[in-house]
């Protein structure tokens, strides 16, 4: 098609309305299009994975308000304790290989279908395992969670968790084959799902609903993600490797010191609505559990784009100091608006769910989306460790954060309650950024020293 022709086609509007548009939405959306395709692969996929931790936000709030209106407060607070427990002991069993999928399949070449499948096969394995073991022992761990012992709940807390580590590998699967857009459908199916199971639950009065919906709306974007991802994305990356890619080396040893450090950030994650729970009780914990899944969306969006410089700086990695600083400056611009609109406007999120929740969890999900932004710093360190394997920085730094965030959570939370704990989030981020600034050279070549 020739340029005369196209131009044309392309200042028509794409508003569904049949009359001469006056609002330029279409022409704004489609340049938007335009621009974003032809943006350099770190934005662009970076945006991708931002946009589908946005999108999968947003729907999953839907399920949130739901559960609020069609549950009470304390189980609320219970079913988001029984998930937070499912994500820590998925993250016991999984190794962290969504991380080691990311970073080895761009250049896995024929071996990708391999490396997938035995990463599938040993979480999945080691996080049923971790589940069966935490039952046995959650008398003692967490009585507020001893109802998951009845058989039926148990069998579904167990495949829940096994589940959830398939969940998260195929995301890290599909990043690391360059498929970012099919991250953000894969997302979006298994909010949607969640939301109708969850209505179903509902109204067939299933008093464990929420975690069912949650599990069962996993199932079903597993199986359709990996139909895809096996008959499309994985033979395309078998086809484009033309000079036979060599299997990945030492896997293993990296793999143990990002899973150590990642175990570390995601076990403080899990832990403190536990804590929360102990301390102040179920209600309390479902108005910071609602804050926390807000406030986290943030952070998925920095770590998003940090996984596409992984891609892309496994693939060129002496572009490393160029691509991680320029990676740097854009999640930054980005996040200022996303935590400064989060922050005003928390009040009137929260109240989607319930005027207790506005009234009770304002303040720290204040506190937590602030926090969010000089997490982007924490976000391009740990990448860059990836690309570089720097064992020492990878497992340093998320080991500090999450010692840091549950010591000032101890302290804080018996004097400032919900507050104290949002007041935790804020000061971790901010002292950890600070030191990674302050360390820059040590950890991030600069781009003339990265490119020789």
């Amino acid at each position: 098609m020739t340029a005369e022709v196209a131009a044309p086609r392309a200042r028509e509007c794409s508003c569904p309305v049949p009359l001469p548009c006056q609002c330029g939405f279409g022409t704004l959306l489609a340049a938007r299009l335009r621009a974003l395709r032809a943006a350099e692969p770190l934005v662009r996929n970076g945006q991708l994975l931002a946009a589908s931790s946005v999108v999968a936000a947003a729907l999953g709030s839907v399920f949130w308000v739901c559960a609020t209106r069609w549950y009470d407060a304390a189980t609320v607070g219970r079913s988001y304790a029984a998930i937070s427990a499912v994500g820590l002991l998925s993250a016991l069993g999984r190794f962290n290989l969504d991380h080691v999928l990311t970073r080895f399949l761009p250049t896995a070449g024929r071996h990708t279908r391999r490396l997938v499948l035995r990463c599938y096969a040993v979480s999945a394995a080691a996080s049923a395992l971790a589940a069966g073991l935490f039952l046995l022992a959650v008398p003692w761990l967490s009585p507020g969670l001893s109802y998951l012992r009845t058989p039926g709940l148990a069998v579904a807390f167990t495949g829940a968790a096994a589940a959830f580590s398939l969940f998260v590998l195929q995301d890290g699967a599909l990043t690391g084959l360059g498929r970012m857009g099919w991250v953000l459908g894969e997302n979006s199916v298994f909010a949607v799902a969640k939301a109708v199971l969850l209505a179903a639950c509902a109204a067939l009065a299933v008093t464990s609903g929420i975690l069912l919906s949650w599990a069962g709306a996993m199932v079903v974007a597993i199986v359709l993600t990996n139909l895809v991802l096996f008959r499309h994305a994985v033979p395309a990356h078998h086809r484009a490797d033309r000079t036979g890619a060599p299997a990945p080396e030492r896997i293993a040893r990296y793999a143990t010191a990002d899973y150590l450090g990642n175990l570390a950030g995601i076990a403080a994650n899990c832990t403190v609505p536990l804590l929360v729970l102990g301390k102040l009780g179920a209600e309390q914990n479902a108005y910071y559990s609602l804050a926390y899944i807000m406030s986290d969306t943030l952070y998925v969006i920095a770590f998003s784009m940090g996984g596409s410089l992984v891609v892309e700086a496994a693939r060129a990695p002496e572009r490393l100091g160029e691509l991680a600083r320029r990676m740097l400056r854009h999640s930054g611009l980005l996040l200022i608006v996303a935590t400064g609109t989060v922050a005003l406007a928390a009040p009137w999120i929260l109240r989607l769910f319930g005027p207790a929740y506005a009234e009770h969890g304002t303040t720290a999900l204040r506190l937590m989306a602030l926090s969010a932004l000089p997490n982007a710093v924490l976000a391009v360190a740990i990448g860059a460790a990836r690309v570089r394997r720097a064992l020492g920085w990878l497992f340093g730094a998320q080991l500090a954060f999450a010692a840091m965030l549950l010591s000032l959570v101890l302290t804080l939370l018996p004097i400032l309650g919900l507050t104290g704990v949002g007041l935790a989030w804020l000061l971790t981020s901010s002292l950890l950024a600070l030191a990674l600034l302050l360390t820059l050279p040590r950890w991030l070549p600069s781009p003339s020293r990265s490119t020789r």
